[in-house]
């Protein structure tokens, strides 16, 4: 432990020097790889390749393009992308001019955009595509630090009557510009990236409030070269590695994906168009990929659903693998615990070989054969999902981390990973548990404090370091963190009973293969309910199987028949509950929840008063009739 963390002290002011170092250890070595369609819009897409030698050149060249435009250290850049190649080339470039990249997510709206723009008076927008710019242009004259408009894909986004002159230009255009400023000035990044110190902005993001308006994280150069190092030095990712990443790269967990890639120098495939990940798989064959949980739930529900419609057979053979794989996973992790090797006795093994010839092998060669591990963040992940692809070969270790900790301050600890915890702390980070069960968070990894908001930054950070997340959580006596809830989304029921929900919610998803989102609601109330929406493939494949064929969602979900099917399940679910906990009363939601209507945030967390608020009718006519209503 001790060589870790000199490993980590040692640690340069940025990631832009790390990638300086890693472009000259490796200059020839594949860096990234990337997805082009084909031109008549039929067909695979191709898969192109940046060496790091030719991943410098373009990103010292938007690096030089920027100064070129006047920008100065720390002066805010901010990225409207979706995940793509030339979102990192672009971050980078941001960071080796010195400055600091604020995030957008391609689906937030015009006004919430500006204000992030505004808030963070940011000096450059790099836009993916015309719809992008087009939020700035409505809002243009909010905007007075806003110099430029950078558009990496142009076509739709010419100049428009009211831009100022030279308000818009091309990436390839300021590439262009950066690359003739370095014909005359060949050391003119290296002087930038010289020059950053540890303290320095690098990163702006801004969280996805649930009420009001975001905030502004500042986290500095020196989070980021932390996170590269400590990452690392969990032996968790190695320089033969090929990571898939298709996670929005505009959240904290991306910046992590990307410096740890650095530090280490392995091939990174990237590609954020979330329906190609089934194609992709199988032609990137990843050995490492990370996810948020919604992912395993619908490829478990996916392929529940799939045994399913092979007959009463195969159903039964998928639901008996099922079972054999959570036990061998909680077996073999138990054992691991105990004795340090993962062993099973013969005849669970001699069942498991049998599942895993019927049914896991299949599952990973859907995952590109090669998987050695996935990690899963954002979010909890029921454990008996968690267990279920243990057991099937597919190794989730789940993580933990806030924006305000740049993300990654847990993380399970390969072999040793336990499944329905978040492992230990990464080298270097503190963690202590409050009296009212907080979990504390102090190390290198935290943010400086939200944007202009010295106030919310003195609720939440202490003068001696320590960071209140928020999150209610427990800490074995060897180290690993279990997280139970929200502090504030902790429910009392009017009995005096404490209920996390987000327990009761998982456990629902891993019992109810139907499911894509669940709210249990009981604050202040004599018993709990739930709001629940479904996965539309998988119940409209159940319903052309009985009898409902062709009719839309939402006349699927108010039939008899589907409401006596889901009702079967929270049944099954009350039977493993406190009977506090039980939910006596469910509703189906006529659409899911998504991140259009704001009941998602776009790392796809439930954003609990916004769906209450949206649905109060259906939750006060699940207590017409009681004390509370």
């Amino acid at each position: 432990m001790s060589d870790t963390l000199t490993l980590i002290d040692n640690r340069p002011p940025s990631v832009a020097n790390l990638f300086i170092d890693r472009v000259a250890a490796t200059p020839d070595g594949e860096a990234y790889r990337y997805p082009v369609p084909p031109a008549s819009g039929e067909g695979p897409d191709e898969w192109k390749s940046l060496s790091w030698a030719q991943a410098a050149e373009r990103v010292y060249a938007i690096a030089a393009g920027l100064i070129v435009l006047g920008v100065r250290p720390e002066e805010r850049i901010a990225l409207a992308a979706g995940t793509r190649v030339e979102w990192i080339l672009a971050d980078l470039g941001v960071m080796c001019a010195g400055a600091a990249t604020t995030t957008i997510y391609p689906s937030t709206n015009a006004e919430e955009s500006a204000f992030i723009l505004s808030d963070s008076e940011s000096r450059v927008l790099i836009a993916e595509d015309a719809a992008q710019l087009a939020k700035a242009r409505e809002h243009r004259a909010e905007l007075p630090d806003l110099a430029h408009v950078v558009v990496i894909d142009p076509e739709g986004a010419g100049p428009a009557g009211g831009d100022p002159d030279g308000w818009v230009l091309t990436l390839a255009d300021l590439e262009a510009r950066g690359a003739e400023h370095l014909a005359k000035h060949p050391e003119a990044i290296k002087e930038r990236v010289a020059a950053i110190t540890a303290d320095q902005l690098a990163t702006l993001i801004y969280t996805s409030g649930t009420t009001g308006r975001p905030k502004g994280v500042r986290l500095p150069h020196d989070n980021w070269s932390y996170m590269a190092k400590a990452t690392v030095s969990t032996g968790l990712i190695t320089k033969d590695d090929v990571q898939y990443l298709w996670l929005p790269l505009a959240h904290v967990f991306g910046k992590v994906l990307t410096s740890g890639q650095i530090e280490v120098g392995h091939v990174t495939a990237v590609d954020g168009r979330v329906d190609k990940i089934i194609e992709n798989l199988p032609v990137v064959q990843p050995t490492y990929m990370a996810a948020v949980p919604r992912i395993f739930e619908k490829v478990y529900n996916g392929v529940a659903a799939k045994a399913r419609a092979g007959g009463g057979a195969k159903y039964k053979i998928f639901q008996w693998a099922a079972g054999v794989a959570r036990e061998y996973a909680k077996v073999s992790q138990d054992n691991f615990r105990h004795t340090g090797t993962a062993s099973v006795p013969f005849a669970l093994g001699a069942k498991h070989k049998v599942a895993d010839a019927l049914v896991f092998a299949k599952i990973r060669e859907a995952f590109g054969g090669r998987l050695r591990a996935c990690v899963s963040g954002s979010a909890a992940l029921a454990p008996d999902i968690g267990y279920f692809f243990a057991g099937a070969g597919i190794h989730i270790l789940e993580g933990y981390g806030l924006t305000e900790s740049s993300a990654a301050s847990f993380v399970n600890p390969g072999e040793a990973y336990r499944t329905g915890t978040v492992g230990k702390p990464l080298p270097g980070t503190e963690v202590r548990i409050a009296d009212d069960g907080e979990i504390l968070l102090r190390g290198p990894g935290l943010m400086e404090g939200y944007h202009g908001q010295p106030e919310k930054t003195a609720e939440v950070l202490e003068s001696d370091g320590w960071f209140h997340t928020g999150d209610i959580g427990e800490l074995s006596v060897d180290g690993y963190l279990r997280i139970t809830d929200r502090k504030k989304d902790l429910i009392k029921t009017s009995g005096g009973k404490y209920i996390a929900p987000a327990e009761v919610e998982g456990q629902f998803k891993a019992v109810c293969p139907f499911v894509s989102n669940i709210l249990v609601h009981g604050a202040d109330r004599n018993f709990c309910t739930a709001l629940i929406a479904l996965d539309e493939p998988t119940i409209l494949g159940w319903a052309a199987e009985n009898g409902l064929g062709g009719k839309p969602y939402a006349e699927v979900v108010a039939s008899p028949q589907a409401v006596a099917l889901i009702e079967g399940y929270v049944k099954r679910l009350n039977e493993g509950l406190q009977r506090w906990q039980t939910i006596k009363k469910f509703r189906l939601l006529p659409r899911d929840l998504d991140i259009e209507h704001g009941e998602l945030t776009p790392s796809l967390k439930l954003k609990r008063p916004v769906v209450e608020r949206a649905y109060k009718g259906l939750i006060d006519d699940m207590y017409a009739g009681t004390r509370e209503a």
